[in-house]
């Protein structure tokens, strides 16, 4: 195996002749790192291994990722976010450079410089999708080396939840106008998160056995199946909801597209979120004098409600539909280190023990 370094400028190259031409690798900085690089491609032609990286662009990938991968492995809203992150930050940082040339180094740089204009969770999310990225670049023969395999995660302060009270509630529906005051109370009394509200067909909500199932989500007009596999459950519902529901469907708008809408806008099409919250939901909490909450704080309510009724931690979970365990406490364990709630626990055993003297 014919092979040898050479030096232009300050950097090292490997020379090789494999089958009757000479190929150029990148040795570093100092010969004995290009002496390495020598003895490891000698390695892998002998060993029959070696395996010509494909030329190929960041930009050129990028886009092969999006159409190859994510647009037919992820939900459209998924996919919305990936392509904007691509698009708008991954591109213009790397899209000249060779994939194979992207060092861990300048993804951290990356990361850093976007921690310094966006929030911890934020750059999350961008981190997802560049290890995405490189794991399938790795896996489709692109790369040898995952530089974004060993990327430092920001740590992330965990921001504290809003919550209304019971009272607090009973202003904000008793301000809330037309069926938008049903929409919200039935968001309350089941934790349903949004696109499962506006997505809820009739044919969903099972009057007999007192229940609504959770089968799709609509998401900027468009529906989807739920956010995880756990999200695709059956919620049960207290008779007041049922009570509400039942009058509020002889009133309910019907769609000419055979939609089938729980709540629809006033036409029965499909309620764009955006517009219910700027028009009903925040107008009804100034209204009722409350704080400017997010409309997820309904579903953080329902949560909190549960929690104080003494409702076992696992229901809770298949009922607000998370994916595990671990989500439900790591989102609303402190809630159960409330003292209240660790009262109401000592009093529930005590009457267990009651009952058991009682039959003795």
């Amino acid at each position: 195996m014919q092979g040898c370094i050479q030096k232009r400028g300050k950097k090292y190259y490997v020379v090789l002749a494999i089958n009757g031409s000479r190929k150029w690798f990148k040795g570093g900085s100092t010969k004995r790192a290009a002496q390495r690089v020598l003895n490891d491609k000698i390695g892998e032609i002998n060993a029959g291994t070696y395996r010509e990286m494909p030329k190929t662009t960041f930009k050129t990938f990028s886009n092969h990722w999006l159409k190859t991968y994510a647009s037919v492995n992820v939900k459209p809203s998924t996919y919305s976010r990936y392509e904007d992150i691509v698009e708008r930050l991954l591109v213009p940082a790397f899209w000249f450079y060779q994939m194979s040339d992207i060092s861990t180094g300048q993804l951290q740089l990356f990361i850093s410089e976007r921690l310094k204009k966006v929030s911890a969770r934020t750059v999350i999310q961008e981190i997802v999708v560049i290890k995405l990225m490189f794991k399938h670049a790795m896996k489709w023969g692109y790369i040898k080396f995952n530089a974004a395999e060993n990327l430092d995660r920001p740590k992330v302060e965990k921001a504290e939840i809003e919550l209304l009270t019971p009272e607090e509630i009973e202003k904000f529906l008793g301000a809330t106008t037309g069926h938008y005051r049903v929409a919200f109370l039935t968001a309350v009394l089941t934790g349903m998160r949004a696109g499962e509200l506006w997505g809820l067909p009739w044919s969903d909500v099972d009057f007999t056995a007192k229940q609504i199932c959770i089968k799709r989500s609509l998401w900027h007009g468009s529906f989807q199946t739920p956010k995880s596999k756990k999200s695709v459950r059956k919620i049960d519902i207290p008779d007041s909801l049922l009570s509400e529901l039942k009058k509020w469907k002889l009133a309910c708008p019907i769609s000419e597209d055979n939609l089938d809408l729980v709540f629809p806008d006033r036409n029965g099409n499909p309620t764009p979120h955006d517009n219910a919250i700027r028009r009903h939901f925040i107008p009804a909490l100034k209204i009722a004098k409350l704080p400017r909450v997010s409309f997820h704080s309904l579903r953080h309510t329902n949560a909190s409600i549960r929690i104080q009724a003494g409702q076992n931690i696992k229901y809770i979970q298949s009922q607000l539909g998370h994916s595990s365990i671990n989500i439900t406490m790591d989102t609303y364990g402190h809630l159960f280190n409330d003292a209240n709630f660790s009262r109401q626990q000592v009093e529930l055993l005590e009457q267990s023990f009651r009952n058991i003297n009682q039959v003795s």
